[in-house]
């Protein structure tokens, strides 16, 4: 399938580099906009291509 459709957040923390616990902080953080939204969210990851628009501006 290629990538993976979720983010985690010992890949946000890698991406980052940051610690685990800021990843699972950023983690939560984007899954509660994507709540207040109407998505439902995976605790511990976040939809890559949300993260992607997030940090990067667009998904590549």
């Amino acid at each position: 399938m290629g990538q993976e459709v979720f983010v985690t957040a010992n890949e946000v923390a890698e991406l980052l580099g940051i610690s685990k616990s800021k990843a699972y902080a950023i983690i939560r953080e984007l899954n509660e906009e994507l709540s207040e939204k109407g998505f439902i969210t995976v605790a511990g990851k976040v939809s890559r291509k949300f993260f992607e628009e997030k940090f990067y501006g667009a998904a590549g």
